[in-house]
């Protein structure tokens, strides 16, 4: 399975990319929506994990620009977010991410819900 980790703040793509690769997952990185973009240019993820706020396109304007293309249908989008405002996740699940995760948050939690989302069968830890 293919995920791209769009994400500005370096210590949390570290932590996401180590917690894919060691789930089996092939990782792409991308420092802001720019790069996110390109990488998507190329390739057709499985799963997008989203930051809202990052440099140059924010995360909302990226999930809608790949939830408009129909060769991502199929892609799921989680908004992993230090915002946690109401007004904010709903706005992330209206802009058609499948799901939303605050920050900070539990990477046991977050892979079960991955597993759950794309219908894996879930590892025990």
């Amino acid at each position: 399975m293919k995920v791209l980790i769009a994400d500005d703040e370096p210590n949390i793509l570290l932590s996401l990319e180590f917690l894919m690769r060691k789930n089996g997952y092939e990782v792409f990185i991308a420092r802001n929506g720019s790069e996110a973009l390109s990488i998507l240019k190329e390739h057709v993820p499985d799963l997008v994990l989203l930051d809202i706020m990052m440099p140059d396109i924010d995360g909302y304007e990226l999930c809608e620009q790949i939830r408009s293309r129909a060769e991502f249908k199929m892609t799921k989008i989680i908004f992993i977010s230090a915002k946690s405002r109401k007004i904010d996740i709903e706005k992330g699940i209206e802009t058609g991410a499948d799901l939303y995760v605050t920050k900070p948050f539990s990477t046991r939690d977050l892979i079960k819900k991955i597993q759950e989302l794309m219908g894996e069968q879930t590892s025990t830890f």
